[in-house]
Parts: structure tokens; sequence; C-alpha cells
């Protein structure tokens, strides 16, 4: 059994506060991703994975969708996204207005890549098994 630190006081409120004061993009993209509605794969809203906070997880596919505005900075986004990809999750993003014009091409987007196998982090020795 894997033990997780606890997450810090800091980070907890403040993924609580943004998931209270969600933007109408998050909202709209929460109702089509949450109960696992979306090809069975249950999604996590503003959650924590230090030091950052997901918009929006998918631990099972090893997923993250973030979701931009014109407030967010290019440069810090893309660090974000390397240190992400290094932990070994998939980051899509998408601009707000894509998501409040487009949903169906959004959730189209990340229905592949849910449904896209990716490789298992620990693989069997030998390539045999589960």
């Amino acid at each position: 059994m894997k033990i997780k630190p606890p997450l810090p006081t800091v980070t907890r409120t403040h993924a609580r506060a943004l998931r209270s004061e969600m933007t109408d993009a998050e909202r709209a993209l929460w109702r089509c991703l949450r109960s696992n509605q979306l090809q069975g794969f249950k999604f996590r809203r503003q959650h924590p994975i230090p030091p950052y906070i997901a918009d929006f997880c998918c631990i099972d596919a090893a997923l993250v969708v973030e979701l931009d505005g014109s407030q967010h900075q290019a440069s810090s986004d893309q660090a974000r996204t390397r240190w992400l990809q290094s932990k070994g999750w998939t980051v899509l993003r998408f601009w707000n207005n894509d998501v409040l014009f487009s949903l169906d091409a959004v959730v189209e987007t990340i229905c592949k890549m849910v449904a896209t196998p990716y490789p298992h982090p620990n693989p069997s020795p030998g390539g045999r098994g589960a």
C-alpha cells in the first residue's frame, strides 16, 4: 500500500477555493467530465499535484486537462506542462473560448486521449502477466 504524505494545508485550502470559484468554461467542461460520464473514467477538478493544482485530472489515465484564459502566461504554462510530463502525466491544454464555443470538440479530444492505451508505469518483467 502506497502511503501519501499529507497535503500542505495551504494547498488543500487553495484547491477548495478554486473549486468554488470555477470559471464558466471550467463549469461547462466539469458538467461533461463529472460522475464518470466520459467512458467511465473518473475525473477530479482542481486536484492538487504538488506543487501545482490541475484544473482537471484523471488519475487512471494519467491525464491532466488545463484550461487557459487570457490571464495565463505561456512561459509558466510551458514549465508547468514540462514538470507534469516529467512526472508521467499527459497534459492537454485548451483555451476557455474553445470550451465555451466548441465544447463537443474539446470533449472528443479528451475522449480520444483516455481511450488511447498508455504504457504501464511498472511493466511486468519479461513483458508477461499483469
